[in-house]
């Protein structure tokens, strides 16, 4: 047995002078599942390559950029609160960030440091994983207007679903993000609502993109219990706890219920086929998160 072999049976990443760098970029990041899910699935694939998150803040991170190109970083992700800053530092951005708007993986195309956006399809992806979905025939409920939501609502409206409610105190942030949905997916109605209650009664799916039943609010739900029924979807953007409030009160009344676990594997996924051009061993990124979310509650 040679020595990277003994390393990996002993539960080690060989690292030697040709270990290849991918990389985090937010603030904070020290809450990050990302290294542990991408560095796991390097090893699954046998890939001579590790995953590190740096905190950068905003001031530095055109020198962030820099170092990418300096120190031959592979690829990258980035996250709060450089999705769209880091924009006018790249050479090219693919279509799905020019959707979007903002920037959550980077991967090198033909020499250029491209952004990719891999959110929205992650969430849509991890979706369908679970559940057959007549898009036409869904009428959507969205919780929130922050980021996340954002590109929740512009994947569903791609898949071309029958029409989204908005629900949000801010109504400056929902108004924008219904004139924008207006604007690029006009066969889409998009509505502006305040009572929650009332309008799940005819909803087929709710997504819900607050912290509501986040760890330590897990006592907390955006819905009252008397709204949800049996005719519903419940997806919850909250991966930890992995079933929120919302989600157990949801499976009672007889929904389907969506975890948002699925959404963080999977928009990490798109991110390692951007830089590897295979398809990510899914099953292995899902496993570890789980089991680290479960051991050590963040």
């Amino acid at each position: 047995m040679n020595t990277m072999d003994a390393m990996k049976e002993d539960g080690f990443t060989y690292i030697n002078g040709e270990t290849v760098l991918y990389a985090l970029f937010g603030s904070p990041v020290g809450h990050s599942l990302s290294p542990l899910m991408q560095t796991s699935a390097f090893r699954a694939s046998g890939k001579n390559a590790v995953y590190l998150a740096f905190d950068v803040e905003p001031s530095k991170l055109e020198g962030a950029v820099a170092a990418i190109r300096a120190l031959g970083i592979r690829g990258a992700n980035v996250t709060i609160p450089h999705k769209e800053a880091i924009i006018p530092y790249l050479d090219a951005l693919d279509e799905s960030a020019k959707r979007y708007g903002a920037v959550n993986t980077l991967a090198w195309r033909d020499g250029k440091l491209t952004g990719f956006n891999t959110d929205g399809e992650g969430y849509i992806r991890s979706l369908e994983e679970l559940f057959i979905i007549d898009w036409p025939n869904q009428h959507v409920a969205l919780l929130g207007t922050g980021g996340a939501i954002r590109s929740v609502a512009i994947a569903l409206a791609e898949k071309g679903v029958g029409s989204i409610v908005l629900i949000n105190r801010t109504e400056e942030r929902a108004e924008r993000l219904k004139e924008e949905l207006l604007t690029f997916y006009p066969n889409v109605t998009v509505e502006r609502w305040s009572n929650r209650r009332q309008v799940i009664a005819d909803r087929t799916l709710v997504v819900n993109g607050t912290p509501l039943g986040m760890v330590p609010r897990t006592d907390e739900s955006p819905l009252p219990k008397e709204a949800l029924h049996e005719g519903l979807i419940v997806s919850d953007l909250v991966y930890n706890p992995y079933k929120t409030r919302l989600l157990l009160e949801a499976e009672r009344a007889g929904a389907r219920v969506h975890p948002g676990l699925g959404m963080l594997v999977y928009q990490g996924a798109l991110a390692y086929e951007r830089w590897m051009g295979e398809k990510a061993p899914v099953a292995t990124m899902y496993e570890v998160v789980r089991r680290e979310l479960y051991r050590h509650p963040c």
